[in-house]
């Protein structure tokens, strides 16, 4: 009997979204922002969130650091139902931390590292591994100490009979390397269009899916202007975009993976898990970061209900 439906493994470091029409500007020129807000980051720690509204039983593992960033995080993730008894705190380590700048429907980010790929394999603790239903790993790109022990654990998985998934992110050292070995042994693989597009050097969306379904179980790409395509050998299902009053997009890729997950647990139609990650991506877009908007199960049901 498993514990858990989903473990995740990953990052977890605030956002400091600063919202606004504004552009930075070097030359010491100050300009001001409508607002700043200190949220919960990280796409493995947003996904988690959203797995936990969902109604999932979840747990997260990454490290944070012992200070001011890594405690707000770990209470943070606690307060939303995600277990942390798995997180390490490193106190010779700062959390790492995104400022992002938000204008609806786009955004631009940047990073301090810190912690955020200081997640080694030695450190997943082998029981909490064993009793996951599902097992996701988030930022694949920024978890350069995961990367190694990816094959290994997901093997481990797979033999404790769960599934898995990995949401690439961006790969900020545009090399975009080592991916395409780990698809065997991914279940499930969620880029959005333009990481699919620079992974495989494809432009065209549905050729670039077809290549990668050829070696992983799903691939489900979501769509910057909402909706998404998923194929699986050789069944493909579309989502349409829902129509919503967006407010900010942060953390939207990684409700949809919960969403989708979320459905591929209850053993639903391919067609049906795509509409549900569509549906929990777009109402998580309502309000200011990640996880303030990300809806329940039936808050998503009720959409797809009015959606036919």
């Amino acid at each position: 009997m498993t514990d858990l439906d989903l473990l995740v493994l990953g990052d977890a470091n605030p956002d400091l979204v600063l919202t606004g029409d504004v552009v930075p500007e070097f030359g010491q020129i100050e300009k001001l922002v409508d607002g700043a807000h200190l949220v919960i980051g990280g796409s493995g720690a947003i996904t988690a969130c959203a797995a936990a509204r969902l109604g999932l039983r979840t747990a997260f593992v990454g490290v944070v650091g012992d200070d001011l960033f890594g405690r707000f995080m770990l209470d943070a993730l606690r307060d939303r139902g995600v277990g942390t008894s798995g997180a390490v705190v490193d106190p010779e380590r700062a959390t790492g931390l995104s400022v992002i700048l938000s204008s609806g429907d786009d955004r631009a980010i940047l990073t301090s590292e810190g912690t955020i790929a200081d997640l080694r394999g030695e450190l997943v603790d082998p029981d909490l591994l064993a009793s996951a239903r599902h097992v996701h790993v988030s930022s694949y790109f920024l978890q350069c100490r995961l990367q190694r022990a990816l094959p290994s654990l997901f093997d481990r998985a797979h033999r404790a009979g769960a599934s898995t998934s990995v949401d690439p992110n961006w790969d900020p050292s545009g090399s975009w390397d080592g991916v395409m070995d780990l698809l065997g042994r991914i279940d499930c693989f969620f880029p959005n269009s333009n990481e699919l597009r620079a992974i495989t050097g494809i432009d065209e969306v549905d050729v670039a899916a077809k290549a990668l379904a050829e070696h992983a179980g799903v691939i489900a790409v979501k769509f910057g202007q909402g909706g998404g395509l998923a194929m699986s050998g050789d069944e493909v299902a579309r989502s349409q975009a829902i129509p919503a009053e967006v407010v900010d997009t942060t953390g939207a890729g990684d409700s949809f993976d919960a969403g989708f997950i979320a459905g591929r647990l209850e053993g639903w139609s391919l067609q049906r898990c795509l509409a549900l990650g569509v549906a929990c991506g777009t109402l998580s877009t309502r309000a200011i970061g990640g996880t303030q908007a990300q809806p329940t199960m039936e808050e998503a049901l009720a959409v797809l209900e009015g959606l036919g």
